[in-house]
């Protein structure tokens, strides 16, 4: 045995014999050493004698771009059309200028690119072969095409692709008539399914957390909800595990999806795969109309879609503003919809509740009106106010204007609901959405502002013996305030729902929500905000601007008030803030025609920005 049999390889190159081709290697770009036979240099030798010659000259460069179209921007076209956009655009968003519509499941304007699906690949003059359209930005002059052969060879089998092992349960589906799966297959394919054997089965109903359901079954594995949990929250609770067909999202092991953003992935997944546990079975899109709003969760003022049937509020869903709530809203905010429909005060009343389940004596608005009017103007002078920042400020500049005319208020104590959780992304510790404007118009109308704290001090210390309440949400205890309410001699309440409070209350007047009138509420950044009515008042009930009209007429002062608009341009003078707001211009946009005209809500994917009027204006499906 030699000694290179026992030597254990380093990994370095051996040495090469000596006088191989390889024992000297030449730099590169270096004339060789040694040039064969006949060959000739490509330059001669310099005589030693002779100076060193001059350096030849420098070839010319190749011409480069031509300069851009329009300096800043990049101008290419889509379809034949010219666009013009900013630089980083991708084609997708470019091609929406211009009317042409490249379909997409994995992309979202505000997640990152994972161009999985591959339904969105065009023709590029600068590519051989087809380019995802979310990924690739516009390059200067480039021309795209979106509706050759081609592409729409793609499109259809990237869907024969997609609806393979996709159960057909769009009878029983929740996103049937919002599903971009049942839309892309009547534009894109529309052709029966070429699988023989069985699909490939999963859990049909895999329960995530305690909002959120998942169909692994219906699941495309777009990725948008894994994306997100870690972008937008920047709570990992979702993945992708296994492998091929068996490719399914879900927790990690020993987790749930609890996050207060949960919900949202409901919203973004384009096909029927996560469903709200709270919708679930509920209602059908199609059904369902939709008016403009603002979530009354909590003080920030999230732009919303209010979804109702009839006068039934059955969801919120996010609507687009890219300065407060861009295109998400909380889990808490969301559900915060079920006190428009349960437990409503639909009737006057006139006297107190005698006995836990006992029936008051319901009588006609008009009657119990006069009946406030008549006992308020006993106590006028004596009165205390109670105003909750529930209410909008329509609402309240008319009842506080009258608090402060008619009864002689100077003071107003803050109700409204008690503090609760905040978090790190939307949702604030304030429960009410309007305590910005409650202040304001209190500093208009020169009312002293005094805390919760203060009245019910007052009341178990006999110094207020009548009260008269704008909204009966209290910050504390409801059952303590409803037992000291019980010791007033005048009680006068406008109240949306009913309560231990509402029960004491000598006169109780019904008031409307949010989504049953016309209004304004100021969010904790000082923002004003509108918002549209989604259907008509409940029973008898109407809003807190139209019962402080009523009593102001009672009483004899006067009010002629006959929409929030009005109360606003009216009243709103006083206040300094209010000085710049258009109330009309300001309005979200939302029907066509005047009145109650709900636009469907069946479209293409949630959350959208843009159902006002039908065709894509901006981001947010």
């Amino acid at each position: 045995m030699s000694d290179n049999d026992t030597k254990k390889p380093t990994g370095d190159s051996q040495t090469p014999p000596k006088g191989s081709p390889s024992e000297t290697r030449e730099e590169p770009g270096s004339a060789p050493k040694h040039p064969p036979a006949g060959a000739k240099l490509d330059s001669p030798p310099a005589a030693h004698s002779s100076p060193t010659a001059p350096p030849p000259p420098a070839a010319a460069k190749p011409a480069g771009p031509p300069p851009p179209k329009n300096p800043g921007f990049v101008t290419c076209t889509i379809d034949g059309k010219e666009v013009v956009v900013k630089p980083g655009t991708n084609m997708i968003e470019a091609a929406k200028m211009v009317g042409s519509d490249i379909p997409y499941f994995c992309y979202h304007p505000r997640l990152t690119i994972a161009a999985n699906c591959r339904i969105c690949m065009v023709e590029a003059s600068n590519a051989p072969k087809l380019v995802p359209a979310c990924q690739t930005p516009l390059a200067e002059g480039q021309v795209i095409k979106t509706m050759t052969a081609k592409v729409k060879e793609q499109q259809r089998a990237v869907m024969e692709f997609l609806l393979l092992n996709h159960p057909v349960d769009c009878s029983i589906c929740d996103q049937a008539g919002e599903c971009k799966l049942q839309d892309y297959y009547m534009k894109y394919d529309y052709r029966p399914s070429r699988l023989e054997g069985g699909k490939v089965m999963k859990n049909k109903r895999k329960v995530l957390g305690p909002r959120v359901v998942l169909d692994q079954e219906r699941c495309i594995i777009c990725s948008r909800c894994v994306r997100f949990m870690n972008e937008i929250p920047k709570e990992p609770q979702l993945g992708i595990f296994g492998r091929g067909s068996h490719e399914v999202i879900d927790t990690f092991p020993g987790s749930e999806l609890s996050s207060n953003y949960s919900l949202n992935t409901v919203d973004i997944c384009p096909v029927g795969a996560l469903l709200s546990r709270d919708f679930r079975f509920r209602a059908r899109a199609w059904f369902l109309s939709a008016a403009p709003s603002v979530c009354t969760g909590c003080s920030r003022g999230c732009n919303i879609y209010a979804d109702f049937m009839g006068q039934e509020t059955y969801r919120y869903r996010p609507r687009e503003n890219e300065t407060i709530n861009k295109s998400w809203m909380c889990d808490q905010g969301r559900l915060s919809y079920k006190y428009l429909n349960l437990e409503r005060v639909l009737s006057s009343v006139v006297g107190r509740q005698q006995g836990t389940g006992t029936a008051r004596p319901e009588i006609a608005r008009r009657e119990a009106v006069k009946a406030a009017g008549k006992v308020l103007a006993e106590v006028k002078g004596r009165v205390a106010v109670l105003a909750s920042p529930v209410a909008s400020n329509e609402d309240l500049l008319a009842t506080l204007t009258f608090a402060k005319v008619s009864l002689g208020a100077k003071e107003v104590y803050v109700g409204g609901r008690p503090q609760g959780d905040a978090d790190h992304y939307l949702m604030t510790a304030d429960k009410n959405p309007n305590r910005k404007g409650l202040e304001l118009i209190a500093q208009g109308l020169g009312l002293t502002v005094r805390p919760f704290d203060e009245l019910v001090k007052a009341m178990d210390g006999g110094r207020v013996k009548a009260l008269y309440a704008v909204g009966t949400e209290v910050p504390g205890n409801a059952e303590a305030f409803a037992q000291a309410a019980a010791k007033l001699d005048v009680f006068v309440a406008q109240a949306t729902n009913e309560s231990a409070i509402t029960a004491q209350a000598t006169v109780l007047l019904p008031a409307a929500t949010h989504v049953e009138h016309d209004g304004t509420f100021v969010q904790v950044d000082g923002i004003i905000q509108r918002f549209r009515k989604a259907y008509p008042a409940k029973g008898d009930a109407v809003a807190h601007w139209a019962l402080a009209a009523e009593l102001t007429r009672e009483m004899g002062g006067t009010a002629a008030w006959t929409s929030s608009r009005e109360v606003f341009r009216e009243l709103g003078k006083a206040v300094t803030e209010f000085a710049q707001f258009d109330w009309d211009k300001s309005a979200p946009p939302d029907r066509e025609k005047p009145g109650i005209n709900p636009l469907p809500t069946a479209a293409d994917g949630r959350p959208p920005g843009y159902r006002e009027f039908g065709a894509p204006r901006v981001r947010g499906i």
